[in-house]
């Protein structure tokens, strides 16, 4: 761990200076060591009497050793605004994080990936909400986008969820140290996470306890990170509105689904739509957006987050299909293909044709 890193990952655990007091001392006092070592006097020109009083207890008691040994210990890494492994396009924000922590292997992920997207939302989602999360989470991450979320319950987790269905790598940005799991009922989530290939990230120390001012804190990173944000579904006070709000504050898209006016769950969206939010009926408008053409996966890669009953239906359509014909071919009752098929559409890779018949969506 080079000295740069050092320096930064000991203002990280200075409660009080966050990253835009950081940014003020490292560009006063000659970079995040100078800060460390500055003379009082000259801290309190810019924090203050009580905060510079404070940093200065806390640098006199920081154990540089004990820190960097719990950090090893835990199999963390960390990188800091200096390093190159540094996310390029969290650095342009106003307020970049000092230090990230981050399980999983950096190598495995590369952040100047342009495909990087926020899908965020309620907690307590309806049956359509999950139903719109599964769609567009299901369709970017077979298009070949990158999840980024909060791993909160709700839209976050089946976010994260279905771009593991997909095999898919996604990110889980914590309010709390990445050596805590929260929800608890996500251990298994979180693991999976790590062991597809993927990371959790937070800004906050190894131990740092969930605090409820942090989940603001962790949205900016998850906006910061993803090239849009897509809100499925929220209440006006909703979290996911104020991370709507950072990703267009950082100069990011902002993309929101419809929904039904006469659920309170549609505050959100239907609020992000009347301030300009693109709206999105499907993946397709947010490549669009984008200006990309993505192919999909190969069929067989597509069909792996699939169970039995999916796959079957969604192997006989290399060519188009009527409901009957594809009841005759695999001998199943017109109710559950038809069950089937729209579970496929939920999922943005089966669509009817002009001709009313099903077909692989390219």
């Amino acid at each position: 761990m080079n000295k740069n890193i050092i320096y930064h990952l000991a203002f990280s655990y200075c409660y009080g200076i966050g990253p835009m007091k950081f940014k003020l001392l490292i560009e006063n006092l000659r970079g995040a060591e100078g800060a460390f070592k500055a003379e009082q006097k000259d801290l309190e020109k810019l924090l203050g009497i009580n905060l510079a009083y404070k940093f200065v207890n806390f640098r006199q008691n920081y154990d540089f050793e004990k820190e960097i040994k719990q950090i090893k210990q835990k199999n963390i890494q960390v990188v800091c605004q200096e390093d190159e492994n540094y996310p390029p396009q969290l650095k342009n924000i106003s307020d970049a994080p000092i230090c990230l922590f981050i399980k999983g292997d950096l190598k495995n992920l590369d952040f100047n990936n342009k495909y990087l997207i926020g899908v965020v939302g309620t907690r307590k989602p309806s049956a359509y909400g999950q139903q719109i999360a599964k769609k567009f989470s299901g369709g970017l991450a077979a298009a070949g986008f990158i999840i980024v979320s909060g791993m909160a319950i709700g839209i976050d987790t089946i976010a994260h969820q279905t771009a593991l269905d997909y095999k898919a790598k996604t990110i889980a940005i914590l309010g709390c140290g990445v050596d805590i799991v929260y929800p608890s009922s996500n251990f298994r989530l979180y693991h999976k996470i790590i062991e597809n290939d993927g990371l959790v990230i937070s800004e906050f120390p190894p131990g740092h306890t969930v605090m409820k001012g942090l989940f603001v804190a962790r949205n900016r990173i998850i906006s910061g990170l993803s090239k849009g944000i897509v809100v499925v579904e929220g209440a006006k006070d909703s979290g996911a509105l104020i991370t709507a709000r950072y990703a267009a504050e950082q100069g990011r898209e902002v993309f929101a689904p419809p929904s039904p006016i006469t659920s309170y769950l549609s505050e959100a969206p239907n609020l992000l739509l009347k301030q300009g939010a693109k709206l999105i009926t499907k993946v397709d408008d947010i490549l669009e957006e984008f200006n990309l053409k993505i192919s999909p996966k190969k069929k067989e890669n597509i069909s792996l987050g699939f169970n039995q009953e999916e796959k079957d239906i969604f192997d006989i359509l290399e060519e188009a299909k009527s409901a009957d014909e594809i009841v005759e071919k695999i001998k199943q009752p017109i109710e559950k293909v038809l069950n089937v098929l729209s579970i496929l559409e939920i999922k943005g890779v089966v669509e009817k044709n002009s001709e009313g018949k099903y077909q692989i969506k390219l």
